[in-house]
Parts: structure tokens; sequence; C-alpha cells
């Protein structure tokens, strides 16, 4: 009866040939690794090259490259000083209560989209190194801006670091009023998105410095400009603390158009009492928002009024429908702030 074993030389031929072909696999597989890093660095040395030439020929025609993408920075959380009760009465659900599920997406675009840009990301030393100027963008035509931001532009535009030439500019200010974002308000600036981007020197807003005063409309006043800001720093009043991107934005006062532009007349110094010999550290006297952007932190500073030296006399009379928010100070407040 004839085996159906194969012989023992049929045996060692198949192994072999079965270890010839996993060689040859393995051997096709490397030179496919070694080809695809020889070709990655290439690649990779014609990027850098790439980025040198276009280098060298902006600086022989004079115009400034675009700049390349700037590494993320990520920064520790800022530390809350509120209660937990008052981080839920004021958290940023609230502050979109009225808003569409279409418009909080597009808040959330434009409001954190370049959160983590800081000076050592965001910005071009560069620009800087021949001193610090600041160019103001030339007004458009039919453009007039409101009454504060006119006094912001004359203050720049007198002062010893202005400049006229945007090519030895450090810093760059829009002419277009961005001071007033409540879409409600007379003074309230339209298609500023698109004026923005038609700027030839915006460049996603490296080295531009942006005014704020009020963002939002009533009730919700959120951060909500209207227009992505970029890579721009911001000059804003009463900024959420979320929001607030340090060693880059500015935070600044909110005051009135009937504040002016320069000081009065010098003051004189009668005594010479260090420290000076007076009544009132601090005195604030205001409405204290129960909801809304400025809630967090007027809400979180009256335990600094010992009425003493430090008086903080706030109502908390603001709105409408201010009395089904109304907290337990609020009629203590209230009594205070009319005396």
């Amino acid at each position: 009866r004839p085996s159906v074993l194969p012989s023992f030389p049929a045996l060692l031929l198949a192994v072999h040939m079965q270890a010839k072909k996993r060689y040859l696999l393995v051997s096709v597989g490397a030179c496919s690794l070694l080809l695809a890093y020889l070709c990655g660095l290439q690649i990779g040395e014609f990027h850098n090259q790439s980025h040198a030439e276009l280098y060298r020929v902006s600086q022989i025609a004079g115009v400034p490259p675009r700049p390349p993408r700037w590494p993320e920075w990520v920064d520790p959380p800022l530390q809350t000083y509120l209660g937990e009760a008052e981080q839920e009465e004021d958290g940023p659900l609230l502050l979109h209560q009225h808003t569409s599920p279409r418009e909080r997406r597009e808040i959330q675009k434009n409001i954190y989209k370049s959160r983590r840009c800081r000076m050592e990301t965001c910005f071009d030393f560069q620009r800087c190194e021949r001193g610090f100027k600041i160019y103001v963008y030339p007004p458009q035509k039919g453009e007039a801006p409101s009454e504060s931001y006119q006094k912001i532009l004359a203050a720049i535009e007198e002062s010893r670091f202005y400049t006229t030439d945007p090519n030895e500019a450090c810093l760059f200010v829009l002419s277009i009023d961005t001071l007033d974002r409540d879409q409600l308000s007379s003074q309230y600036v339209h298609n500023v998105r698109a004026r923005i981007q038609s700027l030839p020197l915006w460049y996603e807003g490296r080295n531009h410095l942006i005014f704020n005063l009020y963002s939002g409309t009533w009730p919700d006043y959120t951060e909500e400009l209207g227009f992505d800001i970029g890579q721009a720093m911001l000059a804003k009043a009463s900024t959420d603390m979320d929001n607030f991107r340090p060693r880059f934005d500015v935070s600044i006062p909110l005051f009135s158009k009937d504040h002016p532009q320069k000081g009065g007349s010098k003051g004189y110094l009668n005594l010479n009492n260090v420290p000076p010999l007076r009544k009132y550290l601090l005195v604030f006297k205001g409405k204290r928002y129960l909801t809304g952007i400025g809630s967090e932190t007027r809400n979180a500073l009256y335990h600094i009024h010992n009425g003493d030296d430090i008086i903080l006399l706030t109502t908390c009379k603001h709105g409408k429908d201010w009395e089904k928010h109304k907290d337990a100070r609020c009629d203590r407040d209230n009594e205070e702030y009319t005396k």
C-alpha cells in the first residue's frame, strides 16, 4: 500500500521554499520602510528650503512673508476665587441661556479658537527690532468711529510711538470701531469680519491690538464680538477670566464717552506724608450684576467692604427681571445704596 506521507527530501524542500518566501517578504518590507524614511527626509528638506527661499525672495522684494503657524502653548488653568454656589449661578451655561445651539457653536468657535495664544507663540518680535512703533490703519470711506474710539486713536497718533509707515510698525491698530459689539446698539459696526479679512497686513491678526468695551446683548452679555480676532491681542473691559489670555491680552477699565482724553490741570502736593493721610482707600458705587458678564467679579468682592476706608455700595436693580435672580444680600445692598 503506497504511503501518503511525503518523503524526507520533499519535506526539506518545502520548508526551504517557505523560509525563502518569508525572507523575501521581510526584505521587501524593510526596503519599503527605508524608502519611506528617505522620502520623508527629502520632503522635509525641500519644505525647509522652500520656506528659506520664500523668505529670501520676500526680503529682496521688500514684502514681509506670511508668518508660519506657531506651536500651541498651554497654560495651567486659573484658580477661581468664587464659591461653588456662585460658580453655578454665574456659570457659562447661564450666560448663553437665550441663544440657539447654532449661535452657541459659533460663539464657541470664535472665542476659543486662539485662546492659547501668548506673546511667544502669536507675536512676531522681528517687527519690533527697530523700536516700538504703532501703525493705525487709515479710515475707510464713509467710516465714522464713535467719540470714545476717536479718543483712543487720537491718543495713539499724538504719541511718540505713532508711525505712518506700516513697514516699520511693531503693532497695528484698526481704524474700524470695535468698542461696542452689542448688536442692539446704534454704534454697532456691521461687516467687521469681511473688512478685517480684506486688510493686506492682517496676517491672521498677528501683531494687531483690538479694543472692546461692550460685547453681547442683554440679557446675555457674552464675549462674542461677531468676528474672529485670530492671533490679535484683545484690550477689553470686563473680560471673563476663562477667556482672558495671560501675558497676551490687556484688561482695561470700562470708561464712558464723557471720559476726557487728557488729564486736567496739574495737582499740587501740600503734604509730604508717606503713606498719605486720607479717609478712604477705595470707593465704588454701582450696579451689582446678578447674571452675565461682570457678575462674577462684583459678586466676589463684597467681602472687602468694611464700612470704614473701603466702601463698596452696589444695587441689584439692573434690568426688568432682576428680582428673579436676587440673592440673600440684595435687600441689604439696595438699602445701603440708596442712603
